[in-house]
């Protein structure tokens, strides 16, 4: 499949303030175009000829996701970033002490949402959905609030799904419908994303 001057905008792995749990395989196998990928740390080699912008917290990644989505046609939102990050962070140790402690949490921004509300005309759209139950109902509701024009959704729950394996089962959400692939390998669910979308 080719992309010809097209600009896409990628972004890869989990980012949880600084940890990062996921390949982030399926975004990297995404290519074909100019693209940007915005990446936490991943294990695996970059993609020749792809621009990398590395990232380490949510908010570094809001940040470069938003300037890219300036000059991009296709953006495809694959990262699982933090809902939630610690409201204050201690430049010191902090002790332990007798009993429980709690730590209070704040959100962080809402890059797909921010980029369904500033969408340009003609751009187009892509989100993840991971689920764990009523993924169908969920990813739909996503798909409407975020004003995305495609949602892969993920059921955690589905033996070869999700992280840390080389394949997954996802289901493609559009307005017109669903349609659930089979298990496949990444390279094979990102080659699916890109068909669905120059369609």
């Amino acid at each position: 499949m080719r992309l010809q001057r097209k600009q896409s905008g990628v972004t890869a792995t989990l980012v949880l303030e600084g940890v990062s749990v996921s390949s982030g395989t399926t975004a990297l196998e995404i290519s074909g175009a100019d693209v940007t990928l915005i990446s936490g740390k991943v294990n695996i080699v970059p993609v020749p000829f792809v621009k990398l912008v590395d990232v380490i917290s949510a908010k570094d990644m809001y940040d470069e996701v938003v300037k890219a989505a300036e000059y991009s046609d296709i953006i495809i939102k694959a990262a699982a970033v933090a809902d939630y990050r610690p409201a204050v962070v201690s430049d010191n140790k902090i002790k332990k002490k007798d009993g429980d402690m709690s730590i209070e949490l704040t959100r962080t921004e809402d890059i797909i949402g921010t980029l369904g509300k500033n969408k340009k005309k003609e751009q187009f759209l892509c989100g993840f959905s991971m689920e764990t139950e009523n993924m169908l109902e969920n990813s739909r509701k996503k798909l409407d609030k975020k004003h995305l024009d495609l949602v892969v959704a993920n059921n955690l729950k589905v033996e070869g799904a999700g992280f840390g394996v080389d394949t997954n089962v996802v289901t493609l959400i559009t307005r017109e419908g669903a349609r659930e692939l089979p298990k496949m390998t990444k390279e094979e669910v990102a080659g699916a994303i890109l068909d669905e979308i120059v369609e």
